[in-house]
């Protein structure tokens, strides 16, 4: 599915998202994000296996792949509620207290994907290797 020379990484969805960080920041760095892309990175993915925990019944897991130019993490649940709209939700603004994490998500990663299928949905955040974001 993904091609030769890539690089996987599996770990179910838990409430402990501390060790879900810790992970998906040791794979990054294996991968070659550093400093502030890796950080955004990490903190993308949390916002979105919170959403799985808050939102989804708990029930997902997150696969992480690189090649030479991306780091590409997919946080996927069973439900499927997620559709690709709402990967283009606006700033909810100060007076919400909650509804900020996929907007978030898309201010921290190069590339927010929502797709949904029979088997649920998933988030895909994307991290240009490098100091610069992907083009485009």
């Amino acid at each position: 599915m993904y091609g030769s020379g890539r690089t996987f990484a599996y770990w179910p969805i838990t409430d402990d998202l501390s060790a879900l960080r810790g992970l998906v920041q040791s794979y990054g760095r294996r991968a070659g994000l550093a400093g502030v892309r890796l950080q955004d990175l990490v903190l993308a993915v949390n916002e979105a296996a919170a959403n799985v925990l808050d939102h989804a019944l708990g029930e997902g897991h997150v696969q992480a792949w690189h090649d030479d130019r991306f780091v590409t993490v997919e946080v996927r649940d069973r439900l499927g509620e997620l559709v690709p709209s709402h990967a283009d939700a606006g700033d909810p603004g100060v007076g919400t207290l909650r509804g900020r994490g996929l907007w978030l998500m898309r201010q921290l990663c190069d590339e927010v994907m929502i797709t949904r299928d029979t088997g649920g949905s998933a988030v895909r955040l994307r991290q240009a290797l490098g100091d610069s974001p992907m083009p485009g």
